[in-house]
């Protein structure tokens, strides 16, 4: 066990998962970056720029408020929970670069449309739309449940909710389609 801020002990799997998941993060955002410059190449067109810093406070309060959690609600990994919980996180992230992949230089964490690129419909966006969104959904329960900090995974579902309404909306209406 680790201290962490002096409230409580922190499992060290915990902030092994918790570095991996911010690590994936981080080169997240650098692909993004290196296709935002594409984008920009091709002509791409941000929307959605006032929402998107929310959104980064957001991902970034899924990761402080487990810790937190963990360590003053000292929650503890209950391995019925907490086993399937970290398989699901696991298979988000497989998808995730899924989604990536599929849409090549198009795939953003912001709103980018190039004009006149067609919508992707290979890999899981031949059945969904927005496949991601899904994705995030799924991670914001799973990976607090790990640990079972379900309080974190409450807040962050609720909040992640009213974002969603706000960015499906924005990539709709970048994207041509009907909200």
């Amino acid at each position: 066990m680790v201290t962490v801020l002096g409230s409580g002990q922190l499992p060290a799997g915990l902030l092994a998962l918790i570095a991996l998941i911010t690590v994936e993060r981080g080169f997240e955002l650098l692909v993004a970056q290196r296709h935002a410059r594409w984008a920009a190449a091709n002509g791409g067109v941000e929307y959605g720029r006032r929402h998107y810093p929310v959104m980064v406070v957001l991902h970034v309060g899924l990761l402080v408020g487990i810790l937190a959690e963990v360590a003053a609600a000292h929650r503890q990994f209950v391995p019925a929970v907490g086993w399937p919980a970290l398989a699901v996180t696991s298979l988000v992230q497989v998808a995730r670069w899924w989604c990536v992949r599929s849409l090549g230089p198009r795939w953003n964490t912001r709103v980018i449309v190039v004009p006149g690129m067609p919508l992707e419909t290979r890999g899981p966006y031949r059945w969904l739309r927005h496949p991601n969104y899904v994705i995030v959904v799924t991670e914001g329960l799973a990976l607090p449940l790990v640990y079972n900090a379900w309080l974190t995974a409450l807040l962050f579902t609720t909040a992640n909710a009213a974002l969603l309404a706000v960015r499906l909306r924005v990539e709709n209406r970048a994207l041509g389609l009907a909200s």
